[in-house]
């Protein structure tokens, strides 16, 4: 495991509008390194197909290609325009990145979809989800591992001070492991795939990172942090909103094994956003509750939206950020 000294607060991925400069000067200004928070990597979906994030990930893919269809991506045999657009895209985002990085050294995060939720999004020739498919999904994680590898290289160079942090973002794994995606009739579900090999095959891909650390983001209810401590996972992103009491016992166990929580305690679309303190109220609960203790606290968790912020107006999400940062501090000054 990394060194996990990583800040105390972050964004999610996803950020308003269009402007690659604009959203790298945005994210870089309000996350100034260990101190502030982490910067990363914004991801632009309003520019449109490529930009998304099924469409970026596809991008990065090495000898698997994928293209625009009425129902959504699906795997081609070759690049084509939607390809070629993805691409561009991220090296427009990563240009910028780097531009406000210059002798940055510090965290930096990196988002990719994970395996699982790419299975689950991207279609076959036969219009089904690769998920239909055990041959197409591993192709399709070992496709991931090799660009994800290159990509993260990439940034590495581009930004030598840094200290990367790969995150996968899995929305639809819950789904997965419950047999709960639907087929393209839209009358049937996939099969639920089994956790052991849901495991290995996050894995496998997390392996990729090296020395980098790595995190798995899923705003969905019953995030499986046991499964994703297992298959490496050095922190997990989750809405905090969406806890139950039924998480405690997995919480408190990943958090006295070493597991970061990135937690997101403040909405991702324009709201009235309440003081710093309030928004981390209910961590400081949950601390209590687990009987841990409550100087941990500022080690263990970093704050973020609940979710991707591409929603949200351009102010909203600058304020957003700062919110995290002052919540972050606040929870450091006043555990208890």
């Amino acid at each position: 495991m990394s060194d996990l000294r990583w800040g105390p607060a972050t964004g999610v991925g996803s950020m308003p509008g269009g402007d690659a400069r604009e959203a790298a000067k945005t994210v870089t200004g309000s996350f100034e390194g260990p101190e502030q928070g982490i910067p990363y990597l914004a991801e632009l979906p309003a520019r449109g197909p490529g930009a998304d994030m099924i469409g970026r990930t596809a991008g990065l893919l090495t000898e698997l290609y994928a293209r625009v269809e009425p129902s959504g991506w699906r795997i081609g045999d070759r690049p084509g325009r939607d390809t070629r657009r993805a691409r561009a895209w991220l090296g427009e985002d990563l240009d910028a990145l780097e531009e406000f990085t210059q002798g940055y050294e510090g965290p930096l995060k990196v988002q990719a979809v994970g395996p699982w939720t790419l299975a689950a999004a991207l279609e076959l020739k036969n219009g089904e989800a690769a998920l239909s498919d055990p041959g197409a999904c591993r192709d399709l994680a070992a496709s991931l591992a090799d660009g994800l590898r290159a990509h993260l290289a990439d940034v590495r160079r581009r930004v030598p001070g840094a200290r990367v942090l790969l995150q996968l973002d899995e929305p639809s794994l819950i789904a997965v492991l419950r047999g709960q995606v639907k087929t393209a009739s839209e009358y049937r579900t996939h099969r639920a795939v089994d956790r052991q090999l849901v495991e290995s095959t996050l894995r496998d891909v997390l392996d990729v990172r090296g020395d980098a650390a790595s995190v798995v983001h899923s705003c969905a209810p019953d995030v499986p942090f046991a499964l994703l401590r297992r298959a490496g996972a050095d922190a997990v992103s989750f809405d905090f909103s969406l806890l139950t009491e039924r998480d405690d016992e997995v919480i408190g166990e990943a958090v006295e094994g070493g597991t970061k929580l990135f937690a997101g305690v403040v909405p991702g679309v324009d709201t009235g956003l309440s003081d710093p303190a309030g928004s981390v109220m209910g961590v400081r609960t949950l601390w209590r509750r687990l009987g841990l203790n409550p100087g941990s606290l500022a080690e263990s968790v970093v704050l973020t939206p609940s979710c991707g912020l591409a929603g949200a107006s351009p102010a909203y999400a600058r304020a957003v950020h700062a919110h995290c940062v002052r919540a972050a501090r606040s929870l450091a000054d006043n555990p208890e």
